[in-house]
């Protein structure tokens, strides 16, 4: 069975229970949001509101909010999507079990996109942008946001569709300067497949058309965030985890349709030309901020006869695009091994907003026949560090794939219990200063500035962890303690108010700490509110590495410098307090 239409989808969920009708009418501002927060963090249904205020079209939310839901949706698929994968790992699996692998040639043919000569007869009257569900989720939103936007572009002059970008670039439709219905904005950030077609059009006298589409199948939102490689369509794997071939057609201004969405916005990216957009509440949980960004001026805006706006709200995680990431993880974990040679665990963690912390495993093979140092690990860090959408890691955490029990880079507690236990800090620190970061992370120099840092752990158990706040004469600077994880303390000190003064203030305290006996604590963090940071382990790592730049932040007790390598022979600490720069 596949899916037809994004109204197909409800129908099977309402079947099966997972659909929550909601009769009444219902405010797109901030109404709509509060619901699906609601009814998410209840681990309920995907919603169907029949009544938007200010449009005449339905809308979705939380069809993907649960993970059991979303193996739900691509039940029929995924398996063989998973062997195509595996082929792709590794070839020779056909020859050792060529019966496992019978589907696979079929699946990989759905992945071909079908182009239609004629409009098929559902697709489409039009609408204007005023009349869009313009749901803003969050109050110091700029505006009415598409949450789960598939823009699409073209190379300029090609009409290859396999050298099409599919990407999830959040578009703003209402607010700031955007004249209604005439222009709207286009937010992407760094290292996304856009950005190489943008500067292609900025060196060509072509116009850059875009297409954006929503709703549809199931799967094509999956694959406009789906880190394919470069040159290789997202179309492809949209219809591989649909098992229906991608459907379009050219409409008379030359813009691709798709033949399966709801909604299709077509226009064209203005080269030289920014507008305001934001803010916008978004995954990190943290509003992004107003920056200038790309203007997309609106031609048409198509509609399906029985159209459905899918939407979803995000804010801190865990939220409804968690699931995206455990979907591409169950997907793609074959391929790991075979991009990152040596590599056993990758853990892009969700609570911690995903880029700014990343927990990794790698194989020690280098020198096996002296101590243990880490080496291999750390070509694996570099190329984690250096390749597509990991590039973006703030804080890489990475172990050797030894001890007994192992590191498990999904059990994040016990991952940190077992790099504390052995974590050598005056070894083990390996720091990138003056690069770049996630586009929504503010916690940086600059925007899309900062730093990063890598901690590469190998060796024997140094350390017992400690649990219980010790019993100390603490620094009169000194506010609150409380133990969070073993062999962490989070401590409150005051406020930050900027790097000047409080950069001499941490060191100080580093100073006075040198004498105590903090041996089973190896990690300190500063914030502001100790009993919400170890509150949880999802509190802990949301305060610690969405606060703090590495080049900025991280101190240490006794520290040095020896030959341009930073470390320290006490307790690591990380100022994970609120700045002044930070967004709200």
């Amino acid at each position: 069975m596949s899916y037809a239409s994004m109204r197909e989808v409800i129908n099977d969920l309402e079947k099966h229970q997972m659909l929550l009708r909601i009769k009444e009418e219902v405010d797109p501002d901030l109404e709509m949001a509060e619901i699906h927060r609601q009814v998410f963090d209840r681990k309920g249904p995907a919603i169907l509101f029949e009544k938007v205020k200010g449009s005449p079209f339905q809308a979705v939310s939380n069809i993907y909010g649960t993970f059991e839901r979303t193996e739900f949706l691509f039940r029929h698929t995924i398996d063989k999507v998973k062997k195509v994968i595996e082929l792709k790992a590794d070839p020779s699996r056909v020859l050792k079990s060529p019966f496992k692998y019978l589907s696979a040639p079929f699946t990989a043919l759905t992945a071909l996109p079908m182009k239609s000569w004629v409009r098929p007869p559902s697709m489409y009257g039009t609408t204007t942008i005023d009349r869009l569900p313009l749901v803003k989720s969050w109050p110091m939103d700029g505006g009415a946001f598409v949450t789960l936007p598939q823009v699409f572009t073209l190379p300029p002059g090609s009409d290859n569709i396999m050298q099409s970008n599919l990407g999830m670039y959040r578009i703003q439709l209402t607010g700031n300067q955007y004249v209604t219905n005439q222009e709207i904005g286009m937010h992407y950030q760094l290292h996304r497949g856009i950005g190489v077609h943008h500067q292609m059009y900025n060196e060509s006298e072509l116009p850059f058309k875009v297409s954006i589409f929503t709703g549809g199948l199931a799967s094509h939102a999956f694959a406009a965030i789906m880190p394919m490689p470069e040159g290789i369509s997202e179309l492809t794997f949209a219809g591989m985890l649909a098992g229906r071939r991608f459907r379009y057609f050219r409409d008379d201004m030359g813009h691709i349709i798709s033949g399966d969405a709801d909604f299709v916005i077509t226009g064209t990216i203005e080269k030289n030309r920014k507008l305001p957009e934001g803010p916008f509440g978004d995954h990190l949980g943290y509003y992004s901020l107003t920056h200038d960004f790309p203007v997309v001026k609106v031609d048409r805006v198509y509609h399906r006869k029985d159209a459905i706006w899918h939407f979803t709200v995000v804010g801190r995680p865990p939220q409804e695009d968690s699931s995206f990431g455990y979907l591409i993880h169950k997907l793609v974990e074959e391929l790991t091994p075979v991009e990152f040679p040596g590599l056993t665990g990758l853990h892009a963690v969700d609570a911690a907003g995903v880029h700014p912390l990343l927990l990794a495993t790698g194989k020690e093979r280098y020198m096996p026949f002296r101590e243990p140092r880490p080496e291999e690990i750390l070509t694996i860090g570099n190329r984690i560090l250096g390749s597509g959408q990991t590039s973006l890691a703030k804080y890489l955490w990475i172990a050797a794939d030894e001890g007994d029990p192992r590191p498990d880079v999904h059990h994040i507690d016990h991952f940190f219990t077992h790099v504390l236990e052995r974590v050598d800090w005056r070894r083990d620190l390996h720091f990138q200063t003056q690069t770049t970061i996630d586009t929504l992370d503010y916690s940086g120099d600059g925007w899309n500035s900062g730093s990063k840092v890598m901690i590469a752990c190998r060796g024997p158990v140094l350390r017992s962890l400690g649990t219980k706040v010790p019993e100390l004469q603490w620094p009169i600077m000194v506010k609150s303690v409380k133990a969070g994880l073993p062999g962490v303390l989070c401590v409150q000190i005051n406020q930050f108010k900027d790097y000047t003064d409080d950069s001499a203030l941490v060191e100080q305290l580093a100073s006075e700490l040198k004498n105590l006996p903090l041996a089973s604590f190896p990690l300190i963090v500063l914030c502001d509110d100790p009993d919400f940071t170890t509150a949880t382990i999802h509190n802990f790592v949301w305060v610690t590495f969405t606060r703090s730049n590495p080049s900025h932040d991280i101190y240490g007790v006794d520290s040095f410098t020896k030959f341009k390598h930073w470390g320290c022979n006490g307790p690591l600490i990380i100022d994970a307090r609120k700045k002044p720069h930070h967004a709200p």
